[in-house]
């Protein structure tokens, strides 16, 4: 099994380039599935994740022209061969649950497999259903875990749809299958990342009418067609986060570029209250400066967008374990974040949890140790950890960190850190 090895390393310095956002290009590559023209995404992450969705894609008969590895694919789905998803490649990521959607508004049934992923808790498919449910679809779930999901009549019909709690899968999957159905949808308690808007913007470049993404009442007017566009995804807000983190770890100066500095407000906040310096032009980047104040403790909840962010809690708290004073972390979105703390503990930090809450005792020396990424953000707390470890840290099920990060270690060599990976 592949595996990272860590060292301590010094302050990070340089300049590092952020990726177009993995939870921006899944939802906009499932959402080509709408249209039967060419539709051409850039900034596409070279990851796993967009790897296994592309061969999705490839697999209900749309034309997938794939060059991630320059950032680029092209898809057409003008035939949609089969509505059933592969069983094999539902299973290998959360996100193969998009496809419902554009599926149900396309050609009347989705039938698919409840998905895999990141092991962080409970991510309830019933809101998806729930939504599908008010546009006129009928919904029959399997012993087996089989979803059959198809319209009564010949096409969905507009509803007024209210979420019980704010998801971002739910409220996507919903705007997707909306996009085509007669009259005008309403979404409230919609979620509202910048991803949620990205996707509007591609789907409002094909020809559709979001209005209010962005903010908790989405309005998605009915249009006949969809036709094929061009889209840049949106930089990737938690790389940039991670980075930031990062850095301040290690005490570093460094400069990320393809940056939106209004998507990582919260973060910037938390770490100005530390004393990292942060500045901002259009023209550079984020100005990302750890090495000019000493470092004090902070405490952060986690929150939907806009609040702080649940995918940074893992890598935040293991910088909260190197700075003076103690913190305390409140995780309200998933219930099962915290199992990074035991590999965290096992490395010398002193944290212990109750419940949503955790109290992390900070000015900690951490110590190399052999640890596992139990999801995909804990694995690169535990990769930052073992930036400042004494000794050597090896993380192991790095293919968590991978589905998540393009050129996690090129990009962090360049900066000075004291990585490689080992097959």
């Amino acid at each position: 099994m592949a595996k990272f090895l860590v060292e301590k390393s010094g302050p990070l310095r340089g300049e590092v380039v952020i990726s177009g956002a993995k939870n921006a290009v899944l939802p906009i590559l499932a959402a080509t599935l709408l249209s039967k023209e060419n539709c051409e995404i850039d900034e596409v992450p070279d990851l796993k994740d967009v790897q296994v969705l592309c061969s999705l894609l490839a697999s209900l008969g749309a034309e997938v022209d794939k060059h991630i590895e320059e950032n680029f694919v092209k898809v057409k789905a003008e035939r949609i061969l089969t509505s059933h998803a592969s069983e094999e490649l539902m299973k290998m990521m959360r996100a193969s649950i998009l496809v419902m959607g554009p599926l149900l508004a396309r050609t009347g049934k989705a039938i698919v497999n409840l998905p895999g992923g990141c092991a962080i808790g409970e991510r309830p498919v019933e809101l998806h259903f729930k939504g599908f449910k008010a546009l006129g679809a009928k919904v029959e779930i399997q012993p087996n875990g089989m979803v059959i999901v198809k319209t009564h009549a010949i096409d969905l019909v507009a509803a007024d749809i209210y979420l019980d709690t704010v998801s971002v899968g739910a409220t996507i999957n919903i705007m997707m299958a909306a996009a085509l159905a007669e009259g005008t949808t309403i979404i409230e308690n919609a979620a509202q990342e910048p991803e949620i808007v990205d996707l509007a913007n591609f789907i409002n470049k094909m020809g559709g009418h979001i209005r209010g993404a962005g903010t908790d009442t989405i309005k998605i007017e009915c249009v006949e067609t969809l036709h094929g566009t061009s889209h840049s995804v949106i930089p990737d807000r938690i790389e940039a986060g991670t980075f930031m983190v990062a850095t301040a770890i290690t005490r570093g100066s460094i400069l990320i570029r393809n940056v939106l500095p209004q998507h990582i407000k919260p973060i910037i906040a938390k770490l100005r209250e530390c004393g990292v310096e942060i500045y901002y032009n259009d023209e550079e980047g984020l100005l990302v400066r750890a090495d000019v104040n000493p470092l004090i403790s902070t405490d952060l909840k986690t929150l939907p967008y806009p609040g702080f962010p649940t995918d940074i809690q893992s890598p935040f708290m293991a910088f909260l374990t190197t700075v003076q004073g103690r913190s305390v972390v409140m995780e309200t979105v998933f219930e099962n974040r915290y199992m990074h703390v035991l590999e965290l503990n096992s490395m010398g930090a002193r944290i212990k949890t109750e419940g949503k809450c955790a109290v992390i005792e900070g000015n900690k020396k951490l110590h190399g140790s052999e640890v596992s990424a139990t999801d995909l953000r804990a694995g690169a707390a535990l990769v930052i950890a073992g930036l400042v470890a004494e000794g050597q840290t090896v993380v192991n099920d790095i293919y968590h960190i991978e589905r998540g990060y393009e050129k996690f270690v090129e990009k962090f060599e360049k900066l000075g850190a004291k990585i490689k990976r080992i097959d």
